[in-house]
């Protein structure tokens, strides 16, 4: 007979991540007389595993008698015993052992029921053995009895002694379950007071609770909002703020507003009240001593050691003359309030914790510790300029804050870490009473450092600012308006605002060549906006002019301006796919980077830049070693957008190369590590969008597409927004909306043709193509497939060569000429192949294939059968899919090169794909629909998937399979 009523309430809906201990628990209680001891810090899911434990099959129908202890002052002995004992109101026998009259003083709610009471006894000892042994008696004959004491760690010794006495020798049907946070244990910290030694016959399991990891916390927040997809950032960033405490976990998440995607929602929760109330119930339990000392800590926010905190604590000596600090300290470390994170260095164990302790410190208090932290960390060396200018700015010191922030941006710029110079500027320049030749000057040192770092978002807002400012000088105004265009090009992706800036900027710099030089070199890239080729032929011409007159300044005209116009050059030619570009430009960067520090950060932009082209084209390893390039001088020089823009083309070269294991994972680390980086973005999202199409998850691939630029094509990258097209023009046509295919591939080909990059059109033309044969536009579809063979002809364009043979054999197979389009498919299979791209060659040989079959030869068919491997093997489940429903089509069975095997109790392949597809929430008939297969088939599999699982609802069935 469970009581859920005894247990204290716990809002958690599911309980994540305990599957190992939540059977040991299970099982222990499953083979009494049984002692299980569940060990883990505050909020760390004690009671959620208990309750869990108690629901199952095994528990249930015996009696649960669940209680705990109190934190206080004068604990009641045995009252927490007692608690759970009245509980047996109405439900004892009445055959008791006498002995059990000796609980008549201490549970008068069963007078009725008890023997009657004992002659006293003389000895204490003795009289407390006979109460113990009463207890045990008791519990002995109601049998099939589960004890529950949670929070042992407040019990008074007594108690302790009592439940020390049950577990020594419990009743043979008994099970007793004990809870406590080991480090509020009084003494030597054992639960029992003593080590417990475990009786013969009994069975005993220490169960430790440590914090979830990424991947529970990802789906207890899952739970507790309903939302399936929790984006991978959003549950790192809930990991590191909560430290996994689940507690913690469930207050930030229920704080968190109704959209979940990326970090972004943190940013608008405090710390939740009862997290608030929590630290402050733990923080009354110190003495004054030890209470400073955790305030000192929360005011320096990062671990510290205890000289430092004894500093800002301004600690005294006792009554003895010795220093309380260590004492205090000690204290607040055995309460759990603060805890050791590496030698001499304690801390908080999550940041939340410390929020709640620093905004409970009361403004002149708080204050006042800033101003001893600043006058304790002035003396280090090196400074440590960061945290004296956060601990200056808090101390309201405006004076020193601006001093020493000014430096802190120094170092971070010399050093290389520009996003913390960028943060630390734009914290400067909010400061309204700063003067304004301080604040152009700083502005200007801002938008230089913004414009190669991934921190923008403040920063253009500021920048936007201060052009506006009538009062700044007109020499910097062109500056800072130039790096403002450059800014929003480069991270935001606001394309059509950046070039009106660096427009405008390049006029404002007639009297400073060299900036209007870099100016018109960055219009000429040819991603950014929708321009005909010539017209970035045009202002690449116009840079490179005014960088050679005699009339640029010897200090301006720097070899750094001329790499950054010449790679810019070079950037524009790879992008058309000029055969003769690649070795011109290695060389003159190779040259360059013998150079000083400023060239090598153009020479790295200028390689990304020529890398990412690369990839457009289908140079695929020449775009891997052009990204080993950038790589090793972004990280040389900190130049972290270059590093970002590398990361994304690697992202999208893996895909083509068909390494897919872990890339989703890649993707949303990069969009994690690069936020609000637009170029990077879209590359990420362009990639999570193809994988997801390849997997047959059409309403994820839509979003991916979206924000990869079609949701915006006018602030999109060129060749991002003609592949995100491509996809999602195929995408359309899979799911039977042919309308819409060519009302996109329209507007998609219009805008390739107008900038006639036809390199670029290589991943949307035969998508384009084959929505044009299905609508009937057979002239449209032979017209685009001529436009990309005359524009890739005679240029260093792989991938645009193999997009041609598929487009003729799409135009072929729609005229019936079987034949002529299966040697096509081959032809284009083969260029595929050679990049290499196994993806796009295994659609070019399921495409062949199939003319083969329609040729009437049979003999053929084992063609798709190796085709459907090769999709499997890249994990593109829904092409495997069709590919053996038409093998099946033929009477031939798809050969297996794993062999078949029998699964057991694990999930088969494609139990691992239904598995998959429904933990992202899809119906039977959508993933029917997805795999090629019937829906009753769809539910046979689900069902065994269930089974195999151990789980009774598609609500709980793991993306993973496991």
């Amino acid at each position: 007979m469970t009581d859920p009523a005894a247990l204290r309430r716990v809002e958690t809906p599911v309980l994540v991540g305990r599957t190992g201990e939540l059977h040991a628990v299970r099982d222990a209680l499953a083979h009494p007389p049984a002692v299980v001891l569940v060990e883990g810090e505050a909020g760390i899911g004690k009671t959620r595993l208990i309750r869990e434990a108690l629901g199952h099959a095994s528990v249930r129908g015996r009696t649960v008698l669940a209680g705990g202890c109190h934190p206080l002052r004068e604990p009641f002995p045995y009252g927490p015993v007692f608690e759970l004992l009245r509980r047996l109101e109405g439900r004892l026998p009445s055959d008791l052992n006498p002995v059990c009259g000796a609980l008549r003083p201490y549970l008068p709610e069963l007078g009725d029921r008890l023997p009657p009471a004992p002659e006293p006894l003389a000895d204490p000892d003795a009289s407390r053995h006979r109460l113990f042994r009463a207890v045990r008696a008791l519990l002995d004959r109601v049998g099939g009895t589960v004890v529950v004491v949670e929070d042992l760690h407040w019990a008074d010794e007594g108690t302790r002694d009592l439940v020390r006495f049950l577990v020594d020798d419990p009743p043979a049907g008994l099970g007793v379950v004990l809870s406590y946070r080991r480090e509020e244990l009084p003494g030597a910290g054992l639960p029992l007071g003593r080590a417990y030694r475990q009786p013969p016959g009994t069975t005993a399991v220490l169960v430790p609770l440590g914090p979830l990891d990424v991947p529970a916390v990802r789906s207890m927040t899952a739970a507790l909002t309903g939302n399936a997809r929790i984006p991978d950032a959003l549950a790192e960033a809930l990991h590191e703020r909560t430290a996994g405490i689940p507690f913690v976990l469930e207050e930030v998440v229920r704080s968190l507003p109704g959209r979940l995607d990326g970090t972004d929602p943190l940013d608008a929760v405090g710390v939740p009240t009862r997290l608030h109330e929590a630290m402050a119930d733990r923080l009354a339990l110190l003495s004054p001593e030890a209470t400073a000392c955790v305030r000192a800590a929360a005011v320096l926010r990062v671990p510290s050691g205890e000289e430092l905190i004894a500093t800002v604590t301004d600690a005294g000596t006792d009554r003895d003359g010795e220093p309380w600090a260590g004492p205090a300290l000690r204290e607040a470390l055995g309460a759990g309030v603060l805890h050791e994170l590496g030698p001499d260095r304690y801390g908080f164990r999550h940041t939340l914790a410390q929020q709640a302790v620093y905004r409970s410190i009361p403004g002149p208090a708080r204050r006042a510790l800033h101003r001893r932290a600043v006058r304790a960390l002035d003396g280090v060396r090196p400074q440590p300029v960061v945290h004296l200018a956060y601990h200056a700015k808090e101390s309201a010191d405006t004076a020193e804050w601006h001093r020493y922030g000014e430096a802190a941006a120094r170092a971070a710029q010399r050093m290389g870490d520009l996003a913390l110079a960028v943060q630390l500027l734009e914290d400067l320049l909010a400061d309204a009473r700063l003067a304004p030749l301080a604040r152009a000057e700083l502005a200007t040192r801002l938008s230089r450092a913004a414009v190669h770092s991934v921190s923008h978002r403040q920063a253009a807002e500021l920048l936007r600012r201060i052009v506006q400012d009538d009062r700044l000088p007109d020499p910097l105004r062109g500056e800072i308006r130039l790096n403002l265009g450059l800014l929003l090009h480069n991270h935001a992706g606001d394309y059509e605002q950046a070039r009106a800036d660096t427009e405008i900027a390049v006029e404002e710099l007639r009297g400073r060549p060299a900036l209007a030089a870099r100016g018109m070199a960055a219009l000429a890239l040819p991603g950014w906006g929708d321009h005909p080729y010539p017209v970035y032929e045009r202002w690449v011409t116009r840079a490179e002019a005014l960088v050679a007159e005699e009339s640029v300044e010897a200090g301006e005209a720097d070899a750094a301006l001329r790499m950054a116009v010449r790679g810019n050059h070079f950037t524009l030619r790879a992008g058309r796919g000029d055969p003769r570009v690649w070795e011109e430009a290695e060389q003159a960067l190779r040259e360059g980077e013998r150079t000083g520090p400023e060239v090598r950060v153009q020479a790295a932009r200028t390689w990304g830049n020529l890398a990412d082209y690369a990839a457009w084209l289908g140079r695929d390893p020449l775009a891997r070693r052009y990204c080993r390039e950038a790589e090793r001088l972004a990280g040389e020089h900190g130049a972290t957008f270059v590093a970002g823009i590398a990361a994304g083309t690697g992202l999208r070269l893996d895909w083509h190369a068909g390494h897919w294991q872990e890339l989703s994972a890649r993707a949303h680390g990069i969009l994690r590590d690069n936020p609000g980086v637009a170029p990077v973005a879209a590359d990420a999202q362009l990639v999570l969008g193809q994988l997801a199409l390849a997997r047959g998850e059409w309403e994820e691939a839509a979003t991916r597409l979206d924000a990869a630029g079609l949701a915006d094509p006018d602030n999109a990258p060129a060749p991002v927004l003609a592949a995100a097209s491509g996809a999602r023009v195929r995408l359309l046509l899979s799911r039977g909306q042919t309308s819409a295919a060519c009302a996109l591939a329209d507007r998609a080909v219009a805008r390739v043709r107008r900038k006639d990059i036809w390199a670029w059109g290589a991943e949307l033309t035969p998508m384009a193509v084959a929505a044009y044969v299905r609508d009937g536009r057979r002239s449209e579809a032979e017209a685009v497939t001529e436009e990309l063979a005359s524009g890739v002809a005679g240029l260093d364009v792989p991938l645009g060569r193999a997009a041609v043979d598929a487009c003729r054999g799409i135009l072929a197979a729609a005229g019936e000429l079987h034949e002529d389009a299966a040697h096509s498919f081959s032809a284009a299979r083969a260029g595929y192949a050679a990049l290499p791209r196994p993806y796009a060659a295994a659609r070019a040989g399921e495409a062949a294939a199939r003319e083969t079959l329609a040729l009437g030869d049979p003999k053929t068919a084992p063609d798709m059968g190796g085709v459907a491997e090769e999709f499997a093997a890249l994990g593109a489940t829904r092409d495997a899919a069709r590919c053996r429903r038409v093998l099946r089509g033929t009477g031939v069975v798809a050969p297996s090169r794993r062999g078949r095997r029998g699964y057991g109790d694990s999930l088969s392949p494609r139990e691992r794909e239904v598995a998959r597809l429904v933990s992202l929430g899809h119906t039977n008939r959508e993933i029917a629909d997805v795999l090629f297969l019937s829906p009753r088939t769809i539910e046979q599999h689900v069902a065994k998937v269930l089974r195999k699982l151990g789980v009774s609802s598609r609500a709980d069935v793991p993306a993973d399979g496991t």
